[in-house]
């Protein structure tokens, strides 16, 4: 009788491969918070706070105060990674200032995915010792030495490299916008109502013609004689009035005047 053996698959073996070689490796546990918890207080709100437990190592986070049933930690560890060793246990209790604290419930945290992926953002279940529900406790893991396995991305566009512009040369044919037009000729073209085929030399000089005399304006006429005011003002009455001779005494002196000197 033959016994075939198990083969594990190509699967599982990449898996195991792929998280090997852990020892000495950093892992970073960040306690964030706890969900519905088991309440230990009749009266108060209990005080929660977590323990993380990985071989030897622990740590403890600190006293959420009145964090009652749903406390926030937001806290961070970090562990160094031992062979062969992949859980993680997590227990959260209740501090008292007087009596013992009360145990609230613990759990299991598989370190599989993060160890193989590099990341883990999970709740896990918390469980009494009689294994009840006890509420559960989000984690958030980080792994940096993760084999993760080669992604393929489909290829990307090569680059847009625009095309140069072209250089113009000396002896190239004209632009495109100027090929319908005709290039001008450096000889005169004969007209096809002409006789000669090139047109009849200019009767007139080729030096250019003298510059015409110089005539000033005609110098205006004489102004006008400026105006003269009249010598009488206001003109006289008409008719003139006439006095009587009569009227004014006779001088005091009569002949002539002045008189003659007597010697």
């Amino acid at each position: 009788m033959s016994l075939s053996k198990h083969k594990p698959d190509s699967s599982s073996r990449a898996s195991s491969m792929s998280i090997s070689g852990i020892q000495g490796q950093l892992l970073e546990v960040t306690v964030v918070s706890c969900h519905k918890l088991k309440d230990t207080e009749w009266i108060s709100r209990q005080d929660p706070y977590v323990c993380l437990e990985y071989a030897s190592t622990k740590f403890r986070t600190r006293t959420c105060t009145d964090g009652g049933k749903n406390p926030t930690f937001q806290e961070k560890f970090v562990f160094s990674m031992i062979e062969g060793l992949r859980e993680l246990n997590v227990v959260v209790w209740n501090s008292n200032t007087i009596t013992y604290d009360d145990f609230i419930g613990s759990g299991k945290v598989i370190l599989h995915r993060v160890l193989s992926e590099g990341y883990d953002d999970s709740s896990w279940p918390l469980q009494t010792k009689t294994g009840r529900n006890a509420g559960e406790i989000r984690l958030i893991m980080h792994y940096a030495n993760a084999k993760k396995p080669a992604t393929s991305y489909a290829p990307s566009a090569p680059p847009y490299i625009p095309a140069p512009a072209p250089q113009a040369s000396l002896h190239s044919a004209p632009p495109p916008h100027m090929a319908s037009y005709p290039t001008p000729s450096p000889y005169p073209t004969p007209s096809p109502y002409s006789t000669h085929p090139y047109p009849a030399p200019s009767p007139y000089s080729s030096y250019p013609p003298q510059p015409a005399t110089y005539h000033p304006p005609p110098q205006p006429a004489a102004y006008p004689p400026p105006y003269t005011t009249p010598s009488v003002y206001p003109p006289p009455a008409y008719p003139p009035h006439t006095y009587d001779s009569s009227y004014y005494p006779p001088g005091p002196y009569p002949g002539t005047y002045p008189p003659p000197p007597h010697y």
